[in-house]
């Protein structure tokens, strides 16, 4: 089992990254989901534009793309890019520090690898719920 961070053309200050594999191992087990391959790549709001043109045929800005490249639905070997320009952005929008919104990001991919989506009120508000049950998981409060 392996989870690597990659920064694309970007700098991302990233601290704990033990702590933080050893936690989404653990988010996974959790959400009763096998994990085998996880890759973050944290790059630019015009990178992850271009990736999302690309492969989802969507001409807007977002945070996060997931993607589930292994075979088998049980255990997830997936890649997730982050534009840490939206996530800066984000921070500031919502008020809240970088840290806390990366790491939410960082849950938000991993979560839809288990399973949780977000494209109607109810499954948005159930994501958000769990974003923030992580947070206080790993941070032990929402800041």
């Amino acid at each position: 089992m392996a989870i690597q961070f990659t920064a694309h053309e970007v700098k991302v200050d990233l601290k704990e990254k033990r702590k933080l594999k050893t936690f989404l191992k653990d988010l996974f087990a959790g959400e009763g989901q096998g994990l085998k391959d996880l890759h973050y790549v944290f790059c630019s709001d015009a990178y992850l534009l271009e990736i999302n043109k690309q492969f989802l045929k969507h001409d807007t800005y977002t945070d996060i793309v997931t993607f589930e490249m292994g075979e088998d639905p049980e255990i997830t070997e997936g890649e997730i890019y982050i534009s840490v320009d939206r996530v800066k952005e984000n921070a500031q929008k919502f008020q809240v520090s970088v840290n806390q919104e990366l790491h939410r990001v960082i849950f938000h991919g991993a979560l839809h690898l288990c399973g949780f989506r977000d494209k109607s009120k109810t499954e948005s508000a159930l994501m958000r719920e769990k974003e923030d049950e992580y947070l206080i998981k790993y941070f032990g409060s929402l800041e």
